[in-house]
């Protein structure tokens, strides 16, 4: 029975390898969640197998998708029915699977948070109630937020707080003041505590961002992953930590204003659109940064 519905599911589809699926991704583009060495190493890291698909036209790939079963790799789903639940944390991340323009593949496994790129990529995805928060362009923040932003940094900088690059810590530096920072926050600890160190230090290349420290301890960390595709820049944002005490000063939007301006630099420096997904558009606080965007699901 598995077997029919697997046949039906992967009909058109051949089975591929992870260097097949890694060469559509740098031809067709993708974004943080399906970028080829984030689905390897976090699918090593939960000893579940990965399933690489092609769509072959006249020899040509025009699609590749890895998948878990019936679903598209990585899927928390999947984590869960294993006894995994939150073993790693992607949040809410865009899918943007790698095929050609025009390519119109079914697509039969599951999934949500399906970029509207993939729309004319292919058929059988179908709108989805939720949205996604896509930053938006510095152009597009009011004069007057951007000078409220640049006055909080300046009096956090005046008040003995400095911002240091993420590349200046160890990966489990970083995760123990993510980790902190975020059950302080939040009041609960943060998903994939355990294994937070392991899992930063796999997607340790992709890491962007600052820490804001205030009196020699950090106040403010984001976990921001960034792929460059040939066509855009894809930048998830997973989650941030905040100590509460130091509300007065705005710390994390601080930081979100710091995050978001060098990577629209950075993309702008090599004239590629950037995608900037501070996740699902469930908080109030994404609505100054973010404008909702569509996505879908199978």
């Amino acid at each position: 029975m598995l077997n029919r519905f697997q046949g039906w599911r992967e009909r058109g589809w051949s089975v591929a390898d992870a260097s097949t699926y890694a060469q559509a991704w740098q031809r067709y583009g993708g974004s943080v969640a399906t970028h080829p060495m984030v689905v390897e190493r976090l699918a090593q890291l939960a000893d579940i197998p990965v399933r690489y698909l092609a769509w072959e036209q006249n020899g040509d790939v025009k699609a590749a998708i890895p998948t878990w079963g019936r679903d598209i790799a990585l899927s928390k789903d999947v984590l869960k029915s294993k006894g995994k639940k939150g073993l790693f944390d992607l949040g809410n991340a865009e899918i943007i699977l790698p095929a050609a323009d025009d390519a119109q593949v079914p697509l039969r496994h599951r999934a949500r948070y399906l970029s509207a790129l993939n729309e004319s990529r292919f058929s059988g995805i179908k709108l989805q109630a939720e949205q996604l928060a896509m930053a938006r362009t510095p152009e597009e923040l009011s004069k007057k937020f951007r000078y409220n932003q640049r006055r909080e940094l300046r009096l956090l900088e005046e008040a003995g707080g400095v911002v240091r690059a993420v590349s200046e810590f160890s990966s489990g530096e970083l995760a123990a003041i993510y980790c902190d920072l975020f059950q302080r926050r939040w009041g609960f600890a943060a998903t994939g505590a355990e294994r937070m160190a392991e899992v930063i230090e796999l997607l340790r290349e992709l890491l962007i961002g600052s820490v804001i420290f205030l009196n020699d301890a950090p106040i403010a960390i984001q976990l921001v992953y960034r792929v460059e595709t040939p066509q855009w820049i894809s930048v998830e944002y997973i989650n941030g930590g905040v100590d509460p005490e130091t509300r007065e000063f705005s710390p994390g939007s601080v930081l979100s204003f710091l995050n978001t301006q060098s990577a629209w630099e950075h993309a702008r420096a090599l004239d590629k659109p950037l995608r900037f997904s501070f996740g699902r558009a469930d908080r109030e606080y994404k609505e100054r940064w973010c404008n909702p965007v569509p996505v879908f699901t199978v």
